[in-house]
C-alpha cells in the first residue's frame, strides 16, 4: 500500500485541529495533532510529517519560534509550513515569511482556499524531491567515473607489488601479517571499483514480459542453505496470476536479492522472520522486502541508499545503490519505512506497462 501523505496540524484550538483533521482525512491524507509549540517539535521529531499547518498564537512556544527552530535545523527546514493565524495584519505575515515560512493564511479561511494551498505546497515540495534525487545520480555517475580512472590502475599496481613482496618474504618474517593485511585492504577496494562499473553498466537493460513472481523466487532461491544456516522463516504471500510486467530480469533478480541480503544481516535475534509480497496497487506491481530485524534509526534511514553507507546494521557498500538504481531504469520507485527493534520494510513499485 502506498504510504500516505501525512501532515501535522498544530494548533490550540480544539475544534479547528478537528475540522483540519477530519477534512484532510475525507482528502485522503494521514494526520497528526499538536496543541502547543513543545508538542508540534515532539511530532515533528516523531513523525517526520510531509507538511506542517502552524498556529501562530500557541501556548509555551509560538509558532514562530517552532517554524524558526524548524527551518534551522538541516533535518526539517524543507518540510514545508503553512502558518494559520487569526492576525492578517501584513507586519505578521512579513514576520513568518521571513522566519521561513512557505505561505501564510488568515483565519477565518476557506477550507478550499487552505486545501488548494496544502496541494501547491506538496507539488513544490515532490518537486524538489525529484530534482535531489537527480542531482544525486548525476553526482554518482561524476564519481564513479572519477574514482574508476583515477584510482583503479594504481589499485591493481600496488596490489600485484604487495603479491610479490608477499611471495619472496621468508616463512616466519613478521612483516608477512601487515602483506596479508595491505593484499586483503586492495582486495577489498578491487571490489568496490568493480561494484562502480557494474553499477554504470546497468542502464544497458533488456526488458521482456515477466512473471515478477518467478523472479521473486528465483532470488530467495539464493539464499536457501543460509536461511537454513541461519534459522530465517521465509513468509510469501505472492498476487495469483500476476500480468507479465516489462523487466530485466537479471537486474531484478539482483534488486530484490540486495534487500533480501540487508534483512538477512539485520535479523540477529531469536525471531528471524523474512517476508516477500507481491501485489497490485494503484495501477502498479508492488513487491515488498519484510524483516524482523534492527530497524533503521531515522536519522540514518534517508541515507540508506546512498554509496557506502555504513551503519551499524548494514555494512559498507552499492547494493541498495544497485537496487535504487536498478528500479529507477525501470521508472519505479522504492520506499522504505523502518521501525528499530521491529525490524524494516522496502516497497518496489513498478509500472505495470511499458512507458
Amino acid at each position: 500500500m502506498k504510504k500516505k501523505i501525512k501532515i501535522l496540524i498544530a494548533d490550540d484550538a480544539v475544534d479547528t485541529v478537528e475540522l483540519l483533521k477530519k477534512r484532510f482525512h475525507s482528502e485522503g491524507y494521514d494526520t497528526a495533532e499538536a496543541y502547543n509549540g513543545e508538542e508540534a517539535l515532539k511530532q515533528v521529531a516523531e513523525c517526520n510529517p510531509d507538511l506542517i499547518v502552524l498556529d501562530i498564537m500557541m501556548p509555551k512556544i509560538d509558532g514562530y519560534e517552532v517554524c524558526q527552530r524548524l527551518k534551522a535545523d538541516e533535518n526539517t527546514r524543507y518540510i514545508p509550513v503553512l502558518m494559520l493565524t487569526a492576525k492578517g495584519e501584513v507586519e505578521n505575515k512579513v514576520k513568518g515569511l521571513d522566519i521561513g515560512a512557505d505561505d501564510y493564511l488568515a483565519k477565518p479561511f476557506d477550507y478550499k482556499e487552505l486545501s488548494a494551498r496544502v496541494r501547491s505546497l506538496l507539488t513544490i515540495k515532490a518537486a524538489r524531491e525529484k530534482l535531489v534525487e537527480e542531482e544525486k545520480a548525476e553526482a554518482l555517475e561524476k564519481m564513479m567515473e572519477e574514482v574508476t580512472h583515477e584510482i583503479r590502475n594504481p589499485l591493481t599496481s600496488i596490489g600485484g607489488f604487495a603479491r610479490r613482496v608477499y611471495e619472496k618474504l621468508p616463512e616466519g618474517d613478521s612483516n608477512k601479517k601487515y602483506m596479508e593485511m595491505i593484499i586483503d585492504d586492495v582486495a577489498r577496494l578491487e571490489n568496490m571499483i568493480k561494484q562502480l562499473v557494474e553499477l554504470k553498466t546497468i542502464a544497458i537493460s533488456y526488458r521482456e514480459p515477466t512473471n515478477i513472481n518467478d523472479v521473486i523466487m528465483e532470488a530467495l532461491k539464493l539464499f536457501e542453505k543460509e536461511f537454513e544456516d541461519k534459522g530465517i522463516e521465509v513468509k510469501t504471500k505472492l498476487v495469483d496470476n500476476p500480468p507479465l510486467i516489462p523487466v530485466d530480469k537479471e537486474q531484478m533478480k539482483v534488486a530484490i536479492s540486495n534487500l533480501i541480503r540487508n534483512s538477512i544481516e539485520a535479523m540477529q535475534e531469536r525471531l528471524k522472520i523474512l517476508k516477500l509480497t507481491s501485489q497490485i496497487s494503484d495501477g502498479r506491481m508492488e513487491i515488498q522486502v519484510s524483516d524482523t530485524g534492527k530497524g533503521i534509526p531515522k536519522d540514518k534511514i534517508k541515507h540508506i541508499f546512498d554509496p557506502f553507507f555504513t551503519s551499524k546494521i548494514y555494512g559498507p557498500g552499492l547494493g541498495l545503490t544497485f537496487t535504487l538504481k536498478i528500479v529507477q531504469q525501470h521508472r519505479g520507485t522504492i520506499s522504505v519505512e523502518s521501525e528499530p527493534g521491529k525490524g524494516t520494510t522496502f516497497t518496489i513499485r513498478l509500472p505495470l506497462k511499458k512507458s
